[in-house]
This record gives structure tokens, sequence and C-alpha cells, in this order.
């Protein structure tokens, strides 16, 4: 089990950080013109807008909280914040936005499988990662009720060291995560495996941030006038 937990938690992050970096640039540089969300809005519009909404108004306040939580040393808020207070936060902000990403990618998977104009354009990688982000969804609420039993914030300070440990590359990352709950390591593993597959399906498009649209210019757009017609004489 020790050499299972270092390999899955000490390199296997290092193999996934290598894929999605070589491969995304790959992608972008060979098949640019399938860099796209492949968006079935078109096709189908009932629930679309609510349940696409959700899902990223969810996943993108999960996301930031991950990354703030698990990046920032303990260090940098201990003054401010203590680590029960750290836990509370992230249990409360984790489970209304998870809550809002779970209606909303509830709402995206059965269009995927039970709308028929849907499901005859959707690939096998497009119901696999809807798959995938909802078992990582399921797992990141039940670790919510798994936290609760320990209260104390510091399971959350070893998988911020295992985090903090793997981005400045220094070893013993795993050590911190040897004696965690399996819902918690099922969570890490699967999150890392879904950074694995997005340079190969439609997740790639996390980098098309569309920054630009906040200044844009405003765009004139102008009455189409009626032809005058005149009688010949």
């Amino acid at each position: 089990m020790t050499y299972l937990n270092t390999l899955l938690f000490q390199f296997y992050p290092y193999v996934v950080l290598a894929v999605f970096a070589i491969g995304c640039w790959a992608r972008f540089d060979h098949a640019a013109y399938t860099w796209r969300t492949g968006s079935s809005q078109l096709l189908s519009g009932k629930w679309m807008r609510l349940g696409s909404n959700c899902f990223h108004i969810g996943v993108l306040a999960i996301l930031g909280g991950h990354l703030v939580g698990l990046l920032t040393p303990h260090s940098v808020y201990e003054h401010f914040v203590t680590a029960p207070q750290k836990q509370l936060l992230a249990m409360a902000v984790g489970g209304v936005f998870g809550v809002i990403c779970f209606i909303g990618l509830t709402i995206l998977l059965a269009r995927r499988l039970f709308n028929p104009r849907v499901r005859a354009t959707s690939t096998g990688r497009d119901i696999l990662i809807l798959v995938l982000l909802y078992a990582q969804l399921i797992l990141g609420l039940a670790s919510i009720f798994v936290s609760a039993g320990h209260m104390d914030g510091a399971q959350m300070i070893k998988l911020g060291e295992w985090a903090q440990h793997i981005v400045t590359f220094r070893g013993g990352a795993a050590d911190y995560i040897a004696d965690a709950h399996w819902i918690f390591k099922a969570h890490v593993f699967l999150g890392m495996s879904l950074i694995l597959l997005t340079p190969f399906t439609r997740l790639v498009h996390v980098w098309s941030i569309p920054l630009a649209y906040l200044v844009r210019p405003y765009q004139i757009v102008r009455r189409r006038q009626r032809s005058l017609q005149y009688p010949v004489r």
C-alpha cells in the first residue's frame, strides 16, 4: 500500500501535469478547430440555460475555492482564521456551490442521455466526461460529511501540504495523504485523472477565457432601410 500511495500521490501528479501541458499545446497547434465547447444549445434549448448556468457558477466557485484553499500556506492565514474555522467555511461554501453545481450537472447529463437530438450528436467522450464529473462532484459532497466527523482542520492542513509539496516539486508529498479517508483519496485521484483527460476532450475550452469580451467596443447596429421604388414613366 505504501508503494501504491507513493505511485498515485507522488509520481502520478507529475504525469498528469506533463500530459496536460503537452497535450493542450499539441491539440491547439495541430487541431485548433476541435478546440471548442461543442454546445448542444442549437439542437435543444430546453433546460440548457438553467443547467449550464448552475454548472458553471458552481464549478468555477469550487475550483477557485480549491486553488486558494489548497495552495495557500497555513502560515499566511493562521493569524486571521484558525484551521477549524477555515474548514467550517470550506464546508459551508463548498456545500452551497456543490449543490448548485450538482443541479446543473444533473440537468446537463440528463440532456445528453435522454434527449434524442443531443444524444445523437454526443460522443462517448462527452458522456464519459460528464459521468466522471458527476462522480467527482458526489465524492466532493460526500467528503463534507466525512469532514464533519473531525472539525479540527488537521486533515485539511495535510491535504494543503500535499498540494503545496506537489506544485513546489518537493518530495514526501504522498506521506501527507497516506492516512486520509478513502473518500479524500478517491476525490484527489479522480480530480487528477480529469486533468489528465482534459487535452482529449471538450474540457480544453477552460483555457479560452473570453477576457477580451469585457473590454470589447460596442457593436453598432443599424436598422435596415426599405428600398424606395419609383414608378417608371
